[in-house]
């Protein structure tokens, strides 16, 4: 395995939310959400999907019905990371990308097999560290594809060294007008920034018991949706698409409620989807 010299825990991990959360991911190394649908094809990843679901997959035999849902779950939750990475523009080999918030390291093996560039994955999770860098030595990308124990926040990255850098369901557990300095130092001018997030509904988000359970469930601090356009705006950071990805999420709750692989979750996120208190969001922003 190849790896990056590790920094202190306490120059990664400075607040008690933090270590919450580097807690709560470490300690979920067996969830069967991410691992079986990852096992399909060695992509493991730690966000949701999009895209209508082939209903087929709810009839048939029951013998079977686990293995062709969890088929259609990774379907979806790939179609969303495909979705992402046609928002970073043109990228050649010679470019440099940056996963902040890195996961299991799936989105981030997907970018280098579309440009063939050179990945850099960082995460406040020792254990999704470790887990990401054996992914990618499977596939013999080690050397291109590295994941470190950082924080987004403060990534010890030079400046401009990015042409790329994307968030993918991890904004709920930072600043965001701390992460956007940090992701604007980090990317050349004309660089692109992609983010995809649920968010708040600024008028009824705050008073959504569907909201309120989301982020206790996920020890997460959930940002209003306004929130962004302010923090990338005072950043020099101008969105360029901004994507309205609700709809095209419903479906992936949708089959996920119906599947064994049901947390107890899913009733909340359907109900703040269709209520209206809470959106899923894709923004493309430029670096200016």
């Amino acid at each position: 395995m190849t790896t990056s010299t590790p920094a202190p825990t306490s120059r990664v991990l400075r607040t008690d939310f933090q270590r919450a959360v580097a807690a709560y991911w470490n300690s979920h190394r067996r969830d069967p959400v991410n691992l079986l649908l990852g096992d399909i094809d060695r992509l493991y990843h730690h966000h949701y999907g999009i895209g209508e679901f082939d209903r087929s997959v709810l009839l048939g035999a029951e013998e079977t019905r686990t293995e062709r849902v969890v088929q259609e779950l990774h379907r979806l939750e790939t179609a969303q990371a495909d979705l992402l990475l046609d928002h970073l523009g043109d990228i050649t080999p010679q470019d440099r990308l940056l996963d902040a918030g890195s996961g299991r390291g799936g989105t981030s093996l997907m970018a280098h097999g579309r440009f063939g560039c050179r990945v850099d994955g960082v995460t406040i999770s020792e254990y999704q560290v470790g887990f990401s860098e054996d992914r990618a030595q499977e596939r013999g990308v080690g050397e291109a594809v590295r994941f470190h124990f950082r924080n987004m926040l403060d990534t010890g990255f030079a400046d401009g060294a990015f042409r790329g850098v994307w968030t993918n369901e991890t904004t709920m557990y930072v600043d965001l007008h701390e992460l956007y300095g940090e992701l604007a130092r980090l990317l050349g001018h004309g660089g692109r920034y992609v983010c995809v997030t649920g968010c708040s509904n600024d008028v009824t988000g705050l008073r959504s018991k569907a909201v309120s359970r989301i982020d206790e469930h996920y020890t997460c601090n959930i940002h209003p949706r306004s929130a962004y356009f302010k923090a990338l705006a005072a950043n020099g950071l101008v969105p360029l698409d901004v994507v309205d990805l609700t709809a095209a999420t419903l479906p992936y709750w949708e089959l996920r409620a119906a599947s064994s692989l049901a947390t107890g979750i899913e009733d909340a996120f359907l109900t703040a989807y269709k209520e209206g208190s809470f959106h899923y969001l894709l923004i493309a922003a430029d670096r200016i």
